[in-house]
């Protein structure tokens, strides 16, 4: 059986010192990059792009107007947005969040095809089943779901504002029910003490990161501070210095202590990780393990279908638009706007 020590040796390239250089010379880079702002100029178009996309996605969406960030951030960027077309560089449910938020603009996606494993673990019929069975309990999803599910919820969340929401429907006496992500429900219910039910969903990039690999690396590494987004397994959880969103994490990477970070996401946070933080070394934290399926999973296959390209047919044939019906953005709008309205 191969051990965790095996797998961290054979693990290369994960030490980041520096921030990595893009891809293109600069003068490719800033050819193409012109052209594609010019797309988004001609259509009254704003790139609003996830963490975890290519970087030079995240690199575009800031140079021309844009906008990086999780997924609540993404949600108020797009509400706020003076543009008649939000393009949202992510995957599919964000891209519906959009759209839920600002119904009478066009949104539109690089692709149809990037879906996400906790939206795909929730299907609305039984999710509608399960609520149906236990009528007493407030419904909070995960913004990972799709607009189906967010309708039939009380209310949204994201990880950066999960913990505040889950104290105070507590503080309220509310018994709940907790959609789709079994382990980041889990350590809500230890960090708050509220009465939850856990739907059983899992995001496959933080369920694959393991606490034996990590162990072999936090040994190699002993003064290395270890940040962990809250999708990881409790076991994993448990030996993190910093527990949080990708925008916390990012915040953390600033301000601990430590010169060395060990980061448990999906490595699209390198770029702004990086940049925020040039004078740290991170270090990407392998994802295989006794249990796991692969060596390193780190990189979402749906946020990796983003592309340059797919970003310029899309904004060059107008497909890949984003439909949902009135009646049921009106629905789903609820539940955000109390998340919306709870974090201001």
């Amino acid at each position: 059986m191969t051990t965790a020590q095996q797998l961290i040796d054979n693990y290369s390239a994960q030490v980041v010192q520096k921030p990595q250089a893009l891809p293109y010379s600069f003068s490719e880079r800033k050819q193409r990059f012109e052209a594609l702002k010019s797309l988004l100029k001609q259509q009254n178009a704003v790139l609003i792009a996830h963490y975890y996309v290519d970087a030079l996605l995240q690199a575009l969406a800031e140079e021309s107007g844009g906008f990086i960030g999780d997924s609540l951030e993404m949600a108020k960027f797009g509400k706020n947005a003076d543009a008649d077309t939000l393009v949202v560089a992510g995957v599919k449910f964000m891209g519906e969040t959009a759209k839920i938020l600002s119904p009478h603009k066009r949104v539109l996606v690089p692709t149809l095809e990037a879906n996400c494993s906790l939206d795909l673990s929730c299907p609305i019929d039984a999710f509608s089943q399960f609520c149906d069975a236990h009528p007493d309990r407030t419904v909070v999803v995960y913004a990972n779901t799709s607009a189906a599910v967010k309708a039939r919820a009380d209310w949204v969340v994201t990880s950066s504002i999960a913990v505040p929401i889950i104290e105070h429907l507590t503080d309220n006496n509310e018994k709940i029910i907790w959609a789709p992500d079994r382990y980041l429900g889990d350590y809500l219910q230890r960090k708050t003490g509220a009465d939850m039910l856990l739907w059983q969903g899992s995001c496959i990039v933080h369920e694959a990161f393991k606490a034996d690999t990590l162990k072999v690396l936090k040994q190699q590494y002993p003064d290395a501070a270890i940040l962990v987004h809250p999708e990881s397994p409790q076991e994993v959880i448990a030996m993190a210095d910093v527990v949080g969103s990708t925008t916390q994490l990012i915040k953390a990477a600033q301000t601990v202590p430590q010169k060395t970070c060990i980061v448990a996401t999906e490595r699209g946070i390198f770029y702004k990780m990086q940049l925020a933080a040039p004078e740290k070394t991170l270090i990407q934290a392998p994802s295989g393990g006794n249990g796991a399926t692969c060596k390193s999973c780190v990189h979402c296959p749906w946020m990796a279908m983003n592309s340059l390209d797919n970003l310029e047919q899309v904004l060059t044939t107008s497909a890949n638009e984003i439909h949902l019906s009135l009646e049921l953005c009106a629905q789903a709008i609820k539940p955000l706007n109390r998340m919306l309205a709870f974090s201001q």
